[in-house]
């Protein structure tokens, strides 16, 4: 890669705050240790899975809000780089996230294991990426946070419908493949569209 797309890929890395979006990763990956070295996260009923899930909807939330652009339709119009570089964005951050939570699980008794979290990260990660593509990349983190309240209830009610995949046991085909068709739609929207753009009065524009 030349200089210029080095600089290129580093500029549209820094306008999403990337980052700042790794740090949080890294503390979701922090506080998931933290739950199962204290004991907070332990055997396999039910409560003891709402943390996990709920770091792991944290870092969709945060890869989602990091889709967020902040020069709106003018980059739109000049950057004809830019679906490239909302994809590798997109998927490196999700990577990232499984990594760091993979990591802090590591050597560990997490319940329903490293596939689980795969799983639900990729998942709940194309939720946020939808979301980032109809409400705005500033607001993108509630579709995460709502799929996880439900995702909370239907772990302790029982629900068996594949498309509340958190609540559903880690080698179970149809969670997965829901998730991996969620994650392939946020995906190819945020990659084709990218963020919703919002118009404010002065004229200027936020995503």
């Amino acid at each position: 890669m030349t200089a210029a797309g080095v600089r290129l890929v580093w500029l549209h890395l820094v306008s999403r705050r990337v980052p700042a979006a790794l740090a949080g990763l890294a503390a979701c990956a922090a506080g998931l240790r933290a739950g199962l070295a204290w004991g907070w996260i332990a055997g396999s009923d039910p409560g003891a899975q709402q943390i996990p899930m709920l770091l792991e909807a944290g870092t969709a939330s945060v890869i989602a809000v990091a889709a967020c652009s902040p020069f709106g339709e003018q980059e739109r119009a000049t950057g004809r780089w830019l679906p490239w570089l909302r994809l590798g964005t997109s998927v490196a951050l999700a990577g990232a996230a499984i990594g760091a939570l993979a990591a802090g699980a590591a050597g560990a008794r997490l319940a329903d294991g490293t596939l689980a979290i795969v799983r639900n990260v990729a998942g709940i990660t194309g939720i946020g990426l939808l979301s980032a593509a109809v409400i705005g990349g500033a607001l993108a983190w509630i579709g995460p946070m709502a799929y996880a309240v439900v995702s909370e209830f239907a772990l302790l009610a029982g629900w068996t419908t594949p498309w509340v995949w958190p609540a559903r046991p880690p080698q179970d085909r149809g969670g997965a493949m829901c998730a991996a068709v969620v994650f392939a739609a946020g995906v190819v929207v945020i990659t084709a569209r990218g963020p919703r753009d919002w118009v404010h009065a002065d004229g200027g524009g936020a995503g």
